[in-house]
């Protein structure tokens, strides 16, 4: 779906980063992890990682919101969350706990959860809907907070997770514009990863892949048709071809990931993915919302022109967005 005529783009976006690196080198957990994981760990392409000592993912997204939002007198009619990798709570309301963190009222809060990495483009894409489903709404909210599942940070076969969160809204005539979303996701997929947290205490949590295999090349190479069809349809829903993309972003996983989605898809991956992957390792959905930010930050592009964001995950999740500066 196209939303030329409806206007409906980013408001502001606020990224939160630690001042504190840590070296991937000097990760605690290496003393632990086997040949093959410290194998990965060392050819992932992250140097280091960001770290928030003793923080919880909500306390990281609530603060995010309340720098967003200072100053402002409207409140968004909306807070969509993206579910952590853990919640706070069980039988709780990690989304209500932020929005009474950040001092938010009369918001409606609630969490877009399951989809992993694809998390933040959904609930964009998810956000745009909602402004158009009803004219009253002004401004969606949303936030993310990242921090490992557990103690772990490394998590083979997939990535090394640094922590991190965002705020952003999406509002009526706002800049970029949302000009074209889709999104898939194939539920087979579904419990191809898992942390077993009832039957060990929070120390001993590790994350379990059922098979290395069906991540590594069976998801990937479903990964390559899917984005890449969503990437056409996108573009044609938009009156476009990729000659008109100026930049695409992606999430930032591993440096080989670029490599493959740059082969298969014919697409050149902005070098700004590489450079936080490096620095900060991977952030989950704040991944593509952190890379879209600082490119509009660069300078580097112009209005009217276009950027194309990629996202997929684990749980096999897919979306692709076009937005128009």
């Amino acid at each position: 779906m196209t939303t030329e005529t409806a206007g409906v783009g980013i408001g502001a976006i606020h990224c939160l980063l630690p001042d504190e690196r840590m070296p991937v080198a000097d990760l605690p957990e290496l003393a632990r992890l086997t040949e093959d994981e410290l194998r990965f760990a060392e050819q992932a392409g992250i140097k280091s990682v960001g770290v928030f000592p003793d923080t919880e993912p909500t306390e990281l997204a609530a603060r995010a919101c309340a720098e967003l939002l200072a100053g402002q007198t409207d409140v968004p009619d909306l807070l969509v969350h993206i579910g952590s990798r853990a919640p706070d709570v069980l039988i709780g309301s990690d989304s209500g706990k932020i929005a009474h963190l950040a001092g938010i009222s009369g918001t409606f809060p609630f969490t877009v959860d399951g989809l992993g990495c694809a998390g933040s483009s959904a609930a964009w894409g998810l956000a745009r809907d909602l402004l158009l489903g009803d004219p009253s709404r002004s401004a969606v909210l949303l936030t993310y907070g990242s921090r490992p599942t557990a103690a772990d940070r490394v998590r083979r076969p997939v990535t090394v997770v640094g922590d991190g969160a965002f705020a952003m809204t999406l509002v009526r005539g706002g800049r970029p514009l949302l000009k074209a979303h889709r999104m898939e996701a194939d539920s087979s997929f579904h419990d191809l990863f898992k942390v077993d947290y009832k039957h060990h205490p929070w120390s001993q949590w590790r994350e379990e892949c059922a098979d290395n295999d069906r991540y590594s090349f069976e998801l990937a190479m479903h990964s390559r048709t899917r984005l890449g069809k969503l990437v056409g349809q996108v573009l044609a829903d938009a009156g476009l071809d990729k000659a008109d993309v100026t930049a695409t972003l992606m999430q930032n996983v591993t440096a080989s990931a670029f490599h493959f989605y740059r082969t298969t898809l014919g697409l050149e991956i902005h070098p700004v993915c590489a450079t936080h992957l490096e620095e900060l390792g991977h952030l989950g959905p704040m991944d593509v919302v952190l890379n879209l930010d600082r490119l509009l930050a660069s300078g580097e592009l112009r209005r009217g022109q276009h950027v194309l964001v990629l996202s997929n995950s684990p749980v096999a999740a897919w979306t692709v967005t076009l937005w128009e500066v």
